[in-house]
Formats: structure tokens, sequence, C-alpha cells
């Protein structure tokens, strides 16, 4: 399969008019975007590599990411190291449900049906993360994320959104359906 990374530019246009849009210039994974940072530990511990499939090293990467008033929307590729795809059944049986945590937040995530898409194995899942701030007081947003794993390479997007917003968030099949955009445009 021909991947081209650099057409992770032309999703710009299938995110929603009016959202200011930036690139992105460093490999990311989803469990970065979840707010969690570099120091995470997931329960149980093998649920780790479907939100970190780098496991921790640092790919190249390149995306794009939307925000506006549906939420924040992140379209990205990265080289994928060797056998990283969940091809395993009890990997993904035992990770219906997990949680991942740093000092101050954890996230809840549990697997959600992903966009089918010919020949490619997908993954969904659904995240809520809870930061803990000074004075005690906490900070939650939702997450949808979906992923496709390519070969080599590894794509996914995610809407976050914040369940405090006067603004109505986007529906999370819009991030399915950004997927399946994404990686017409890395085989285009």
């Amino acid at each position: 399969m021909r991947i081209t990374p650099a057409n992770i530019k032309r999703v710009t246009r299938d995110l929603p008019r009016g959202y200011e849009v930036t690139g992105l210039a460093a490999a990311t994974v989803p469990a970065a975007i979840w707010g969690l940072g570099a120091h995470w530990a997931a329960h149980p511990a093998q649920c780790a590599t479907l939100a970190d499939p780098l496991q921790g090293r640092g790919e190249s990467g390149q995306g794009v990411s939307g925000s506006g008033s549906g939420g924040i929307v992140y379209a990205v590729v990265t080289t994928l190291p060797a056998q990283s795809a969940p091809t395993e059944h009890p990997i993904m049986s035992q990770c219906r449900q997990w949680i991942m945590a740093t000092h101050h937040a954890a996230t809840r995530v549990r697997l959600v049906d992903p966009p089918h898409i010919d020949g490619i194995q997908t993954v969904g899942m659904a995240s809520e993360t809870t930061t803990s701030v000074e004075g005690g007081s906490e900070i939650a947003f939702y997450a949808r994320t979906f992923a496709a794993y390519l070969g080599d390479y590894y794509a996914f997007t995610v809407l976050v959104t914040d369940p405090g917003s006067a603004y109505s968030p986007l529906p999370p099949q819009f991030a399915a359906d950004l997927l399946v955009k994404t990686v017409g445009a890395l085989r285009g």
C-alpha cells in the first residue's frame, strides 16, 4: 500500500467552515491529545498500545488541527514501528474499557465502533479525561478517536469537545468520517 504522508494537508478542506487550521510538525499519539503527556500508565497495561502505538518513541509524523465552536479536530499520520497493529483478538477483547492515568489526570477509555475501510484495520475509542487543577477543582473533556493501521503508517483523527461549552459540539461521526477521508487523502 502506497501512503504519501504529505497529503495529510489535503484534509484541511474537510474541516468545518470557519475553523482556524494549524499544521502539526511533530508526531503525536492519541494519549498526548487526550491530555496525558508522556508519563502515564494504562490499566490494564496491554491497552497502552491502542493509545500509543509508537510506544513512547518519537517517530516522524505530521498532521493538521482545526479549532472552532464545535470542538478541536486533529488528523495525524506518523510512521509506525513494526508489528504495532493490535491484530491480536485478546488485546481487543481485554481492552473494551480501560483507564490511563498520570499524577494529575485520568482518562477513561472504551472501544467504540470504528468506520469500515476496505482492507484496513481500524479502531475507535471514546474517552473522558479529568484533570486536577489548582484549588482542587477539575476540568473534564471528551474525545472521540478513530485510527487506521496502514502498514508502515498509523493515521488517526480526534474530536475533542468541552462538555461545558455554550456551543453544540460536532457529532462523533464527524471524526469517523474524517478518518475515512484522511486515509483516502494519504492513499491519493
